[in-house]
């Protein structure tokens, strides 16, 4: 084990570390509030309540949503993009969504695809690992129910075109879907473009604890949404019916206030967001040029700071273990759950390797990434 100190590079993974006023916000819930959200009228309940609505106001703010109610609270992005898919894909529906996709997409459409007939298009990048919105939007029917694409890639980082796209389908029924798990507290997000599904984590560039993830569903479509797990939302308790109104007909079981009061507490505001806009492009150029003479191949250049690389002489696992075993540098190797984009890029078949900053991310630290990757991959004669 090295005694270096830890430099951590899997921040699109989970960021960390967390503002101390996560766990503050956590442990106080956990310490001294404790009650249920939405189940009874006494004050440690009404408490829980008020913190479940403050980070749903929060969030309906960064995004430009309608009203809060358009915000629903969830497990994890994985579990809101699988409400918003699940409840808004119907049986022979014909969905467009690309190769850049992570499998929080691609699994709930490809069980659509086996249990209802969906018709799904993969859309495959251009060879620069890129999407322009005419090749996705080329693949829109008169009959197209929904285009789901990512906000970025979580192996380049490469931004996608959701403006335009959005622009290009205002007059087409088609819903827009986007998974926003890389670039929501990274990049300034409006759904007022024309986005009508929205998920992402929390605990990302975020800045909330793992277990949490919110879903935005407009307006128009509150109606059509269906719940996918029903069960107790303390209204309309007298039904055995789930309730009709969002965001209640999405949020079963009891909330993970705790959590939720810890996300509320380290959300970026929209100046954080609007100064990490440029951090994001300045963090990505370092992190391509920190490995220039590596010798290995990597990913194009992206808008958020994420690279990933691989060696025609060591396994990815093998290059991520010794830079963790050795230099104390935390990466990630594999497929990333999105095997698709790291086949199109001419990755080998054991995946690659991953460094992705964060905000606090140092020029030394990534400094200490080249020096690392050199000695490991070209060591001196």
């Amino acid at each position: 084990m090295t005694d270096r100190p830890r430099i951590y590079l899997d921040h699109a993974a989970t960021g960390w570390p967390k503002s101390p006023a996560v766990a503050q916000a956590m442990t106080h819930v956990i310490d001294n509030v404790g009650a249920a959200a939405g189940r009874g009228v006494y004050d440690s309940a009404i408490e829980s309540t008020r913190i479940v609505n403050k980070l749903r106001g929060q969030l309906a703010n960064l995004i430009g949503a309608e009203s809060s109610d358009c915000i629903t609270l969830h497990c994890s992005g994985t579990a809101a993009l699988n409400a918003g898919l699940l409840g808004l894909v119907r049986p022979g529906d014909h969905v467009v969504t690309t190769a850049s996709e992570h499998n929080s997409v691609l699994r709930p459409l490809d069980h659509l695809r086996t249990t209802a007939g969906v018709q799904l298009d993969i859309v495959p990048p251009a060879s620069d690992a890129r999407h322009d919105a005419a090749s996705i939007l080329d693949r829109v029917r008169p009959d197209t129910a929904a285009v789901v694409v990512t906000g970025a890639s979580n192996v380049t980082g490469i931004a996608m075109p959701i403006a335009e796209i959005a622009a290009s389908l205002t007059d087409h029924p088609a819903m827009l879907i986007v998974d926003a798990a890389q670039t929501f507290g990274w990049l300034p997000i409006d759904v007022r473009v024309g986005i009508d599904v929205l998920a992402a984590p929390g605990h990302k560039a975020a800045g909330g604890p793992l277990g949490t993830g919110f879903l935005y569903v407009a307006p128009a479509l509150h109606q059509a949404i269906r719940p996918t797990i029903f069960g107790g939302t303390g209204s309309s308790s007298e039904s055995v019916e789930m309730p009709t109104a969002m965001p209640d007909k999405l949020e079963s079981g009891n909330l993970n206030v705790p959590a939720i009061a810890g996300w509320s507490a380290g959300l970026p505001n929209t100046d954080h967001i609007n100064r990490r806009l440029t951090l994001a492009g300045e963090l990505s150029e370092k992190l391509h040029n920190a490995l220039e003479r590596s010798g290995c191949h990597k990913t194009p250049i992206g808008d958020l700071p994420i690279v990933s690389f691989w060696s025609d002489d060591l396994d990815a696992a093998e290059i991520a273990i010794l830079l963790s075993t050795e230099f104390g540098i935390e990466v990630r190797s594999g497929h990333h759950c999105a095997a698709r984009i790291v086949q199109t890029l001419g990755g080998p078949p054991s995946g690659v390797a991953r460094a992705s900053a964060g905000p606090e991310t140092t020029d030394a630290e990534i400094a200490a990434l080249s020096q690392a990757i050199t000695e490991i991959l070209a060591p001196p004669p």
